[in-house]
């Protein structure tokens, strides 16, 4: 059986932390932002933790992130 394949562009998105979460950036903080308000751009500069629901579909993406199960 063959070794299932990483997908490279989904492991440049993704970090794990050391309790196991997957870590991603936020969305529509990257250009654009003259229209953008002040509050809106200091909460997309960060990072967030993905959501529950998707993380079934994160995990088939990247079979050998060493994440909690």
């Amino acid at each position: 059986m063959p070794k299932m394949k990483t997908r490279k562009s989904a492991a440049k998105r993704f970090r794990l932390t050391g309790s196991g979460k997957l870590v991603r950036r936020c969305a529509f903080g990257k250009h654009l932002l003259v229209n953008k308000g002040s509050s809106r751009k200091r909460r997309v500069k960060g990072s967030s933790v993905v959501h529950s629901s998707d993380m079934a579909r994160v995990r088939a993406q990247l079979p050998y992130m060493g994440y909690l199960k």
